[in-house]
């Protein structure tokens, strides 16, 4: 893709992590879709597979959006020690960028899923209709995942389900990208190696990574560590719904759906002054790298309907 950019990351955003969070099922029973593995020891066979797979920056150029379903399982540390220091800058960012996007379009078809049920009920209870007690009780548990309620008991009225729609909703490709890029150094942190930490949260109560350098004043932190990379992304994505420090971010998103306009990222980038304690030159520096790396387009890539493909670094350099 040139994209120019698709591998993983993690840095500087100040949210917490809750491991407790409720579990709330997909909206949708779980496609049947066939599952591989490829197991690799070598990024030329990671690239030779996404030749195969007509996910090249040839295809991107030539104006083709459709992305394979290859999730990267694991961030190995050698693509920090070794493979990002021996490939040129642009092999790098192809790599990381295409090994990212998978994982931010299923993350966002998951949070799409849940979306179009909870606005679909939301339309019923709107009307004056009666929804029945299991979908009452998913759309409670949503709401509560989504901080819109303390607790399941609470009511679900005009107020919250109006919250839960502005929660609920996709984060553009092009700024995930940008943001893994500038949290992780393009997936050479000592965080994504260790722990698949792609976006720097925060966490407390001793579970994560502990930095090397703790900031004063702020408690006994760790960054937050994950089972996989899609993981760390999906955290992200709840992070930037829920936080309050990114209220803007989502009223911005909102105004854009109701204008029907498209979701940029571009444009959600400019109201993250808050993610980072660079406040303004942080916004400029993910435009920096949505600009010199031509990820607006990105914004209009969607999955395929092939199988799912799991890439699973194997060998050398894993551990």
């Amino acid at each position: 893709m040139q994209l120019v950019a698709l591998m993983v990351v993690a840095g500087c955003g100040q949210a917490t992590v809750d491991s407790a969070e409720p579990v709330v099922e997909a909206s949708k029973p779980v496609v049947d879709r066939p599952q591989e593995r490829f197991e690799f020891t070598s990024y030329e066979q990671v690239q030779a597979l996404f030749d195969k797979l007509n996910y090249t920056p040839e295809a991107w150029q030539a104006g083709i959006r459709e992305v394979p379903r290859v999730y990267l399982t694991e961030v190995a540390p050698r693509w920090r020690d070794t493979v990002s220091k021996e490939v040129t800058v642009l092999t790098k960012k192809r790599i990381f960028f295409r090994a990212l996007a998978p994982l931010a379009l299923r993350s966002n078809e998951l949070i799409l899923d849940d979306r179009e049920r909870a606005l679909g009920l939301s339309q019923q209870l709107a009307a004056g209709g009666q929804i029945d007690g299991d979908d009452r009780q998913w759309l409670a548990a949503l709401a509560v995942k989504y901080g819109v309620l303390k607790d399941e008991d609470q009511p679900l009225d005009r107020q919250a389900l109006d919250e839960l729609k502005v929660r609920v909703d996709v984060v553009p490709v092009s700024l995930v990208l940008a943001q893994c890029a500038e949290e992780s150094g393009w997936g050479t942190s000592r965080f994504a190696a260790e722990g698949n930490a792609l976006f720097g949260q925060w966490s407390w109560g001793g579970e994560g990574i502990k930095p090397e350098q703790q900031r004063e004043g702020m408690g006994d932190y760790r960054i937050a560590a994950f089972e996989t990379p899609l993981a760390s992304v999906m955290a992200y994505m709840m992070n930037l719904n829920t936080h309050a420090a990114y209220a803007a971010l989502r009223a911005r998103r909102a105004q854009m759906r109701a204008n029907d306009e498209r979701i940029s990222g571009w444009d959600l980038a400019a109201t993250l002054d808050k993610y980072s304690e660079r406040g303004a030159a942080y916004v400029d520096s993910l435009h920096g790298i949505m600009r010199v790396n031509k990820l607006e387009p990105t914004d209009d890539a969607f999955l395929g309907d092939g199988p799912t493909i799991l890439l699973i670094p194997v060998g050398e350099g894993t551990q």
